[in-house]
């Protein structure tokens, strides 16, 4: 299929180099030397929140008449302590009642939202400097790396997943929303031209009936890139497209979406009004299955330049699903380290899994993995971690975050000048102890990889709890072969509990031990994962924002899979 260009791309891809080329030339300059750029940083965030209730409880002021950058990380480490989302709790609530000058200067600009360790959701707030400096900039110099990497990457449209932009206010009347949708939703008009459908697609509350309509508009057209943070979405439309193929061609030839999808009236007539007959498609969509029996994205997107997902910790087990679905001329590109909390950096290189820290605009501070647990860590400066070694990361940053713990392990793989490489590796409650083995999620994922390749026997997905009260863990398998049945299913079991003993010295003395208990197995219900996902998004997870640790000790979604689990 010829590559058909939007309109404008030329303006779109000339003014997204301008500014891209400028925020990169100045975060280069910043990189040379890390040290001062973090002081540089750091004064600016103190002296801008110093008269800030939370300021004058940790003297700002104070912590400012450091005559020198050692002596400042110092104080500042003295008076501020390390925070998680429920030692500001108590801040954010104020600001959300209306006060202002709480953690930052004003009031936020909106909030997102996220889960928590707590019933109660993380509020997290973003405020009007940080949405400039750190949010617009970053996205800026990523499209301009999209289009250094990819040259026709905005030639053709653009498939965006995204929260909403807004989902309602906190008692104040600030908005809370999707900040990925606020992003989408604040573009120059013109843009707007580049994405495959409006943003009012993602206020369709019905699950699939929102990938339906994803998918039914983006098929039509030509797609040379597609953003979305996790990969296990990419696996959702693709099933989507293979359940409803056939209907998505005959709603082209027509012009219209199905009836049969459960659509508000308000954005079914806002989706028909950029729809008309296009029955030349729909003969191509026609003849690919003809061709392919399965239709896959590189057949239907044969002009596909970058796909940018997430390809670290535990989310590769779903890009490995879908890697191989896209047209060789796309490269896949990391959405990089990135949550509601924090956006820490770009990624320049496709095909690399490596997020520049964006030391110029925001302050980190770094814990050793070993030291974890200690009640007296010792905390690295961005100029003093070191490649090959793993951290949890702190981030200070304008939007109210002081000594924030990412609750993150973190993997230094390089640097770009003096600003660190950072890799996901995985989270830090990824790592589950039901005697003190410490088990890590990625020492289970290895383990259950090397048992597929050793038995010719793949996975379409699996998951492990631990069992705390029964001192042993629970491993579920859905197999790619539908008859494998329970004796099989054990002989795998056996053979990731021999992978866990080598990968874990601590799990291989507890089970000699009979500490920990011989695993259970269990086998899963078709389509697991997608039944589980969707219970989630139901109970008011966002696609974008929804995670699943593959290794856990979480009885709440424990029970979802023994829902999920065949009676054997």
């Amino acid at each position: 299929m010829k590559l058909r260009k939007v309109k404008g791309w030329w303006l779109i891809r000339l003014a997204l180099t301008i500014a891209g080329k400028k925020g990169l030339a100045e975060m280069t300059k910043a990189s040379k030397n890390a040290e001062k750029s973090q002081e540089m940083v750091l004064r600016s965030l103190l002296n801008s929140a110093k008269n800030t209730s939370y300021g004058r409880e940790r003297h700002f002021d104070e912590i400012l008449e450091a005559k020198d950058a050692k002596t400042l990380f110092s104080l500042y480490q003295k008076y501020v302590p390390i925070n998680d989302y429920e030692d500001l709790r108590p801040y954010v609530e104020r600001h959300k009642s209306g006060e202002a000058d709480v953690l930052f200067p004003g009031k936020p600009k909106m909030y997102g939202t996220t889960s928590g360790t707590t019933k109660e959701p993380k509020w997290i707030p973003l405020t009007e400097r940080y949405y400039q400096e750190v949010t617009k900039k970053m996205n800026q110099i990523w499209f301009y790396t999209l289009i250094k990497n990819k040259p026709k990457v905005f030639y053709g449209k653009t498939l965006s997943i995204v929260g909403k932009a807004v989902e309602g206010a906190a008692p104040d009347g600030t908005v809370f929303g999707s900040i990925s949708g606020i992003m989408q939703r604040d573009i120059p008009n013109f843009m707007k031209t580049l994405y495959s459908a409006p943003a009012d697609i993602f206020w369709i509350t019905n699950y699939k009936s929102r990938y339906y309509a994803l998918m039914r508009m983006a098929i039509e057209q030509d797609v040379t890139l597609i953003i979305t943070a996790n990969p296990s979405t990419l696996v959702e439309l693709q099933t989507n497209a293979n359940e409803f193929y056939d209907e998505y061609v005959n709603d082209i030839e027509q012009g219209v979406i199905s009836e049969k999808v459960d659509i508000p009236d308000e954005i079914r007539a806002i989706l028909q009004a950029q729809l008309k007959p296009n029955p030349k498609r729909a003969v191509e969509l026609r003849a690919l299955k003809a061709q392919y029996g399965t239709v896959l994205p590189k057949h239907y997107w044969p002009n596909m330049q970058v796909v940018n997902v997430w390809m670290c910790g535990n989310t590769s087990v779903y890009f490995e699903k879908i890697k191989d679905s896209f047209a060789e001329s796309a490269v896949f590109h990391e959405f990089s380290y990135v949550s509601t909390e924090c956006k820490a950096g770009v990624v320049l290189k496709s095909n690399t899994k490596d997020t520049v820290a964006f030391g110029h605009k925001m302050y980190f501070e770094f814990i050793h993995e070993s030291e974890i647990e200690s009640e007296n860590p010792r905390v690295y400066q961005l100029n003093e971690v070191k490649a090959g070694e793993r951290y949890c990361m702190l981030v200070t940053n304008s939007a109210g975050l002081y000594r924030y713990n990412m609750n993150d392990i973190l993997e230094v793989t390089g640097s770009y000048n003096q600003f660190p490489l950072l890799r996901f590796i995985q989270k830090c409650n990824g790592i589950i102890s039901i005697t003190g083995e410490k088990l890590h999620e990625h020492q289970f994922i290895d383990a259950v990889h090397t048992a597929e390749k050793t038995l010719s026997l793949p996975l379409k997905f699996f998951v492990g709890f631990a069992d705390v009260e029964n001192f042993r863990y629970t491993f579920y398998y859905e197999f790619a072969d539908r008859s494998t049945g329970k004796a099989r299913a054990e002989e795998f079991t056996t053979l990731v509990e021999e992978n866990l003993k080598k990968y874990n010295e601590e799990y291989a003395a507890k089970r000699e031990s009979n500490r920990i208990k011989d695993p259970a197995t269990k086998l899963l219900s078709q389509d697991s994962f997608e039944k589980f996902k969707a219970a989630c998004i139901e109970k008011g997870y966002r696609d974008g924002q929804f995670k699943l640790n593959l290794l856990m000790q979480d009885e709440n979604r424990h029970a979802m899979f023994k829902e999920l689990a065949l009676d054997l």
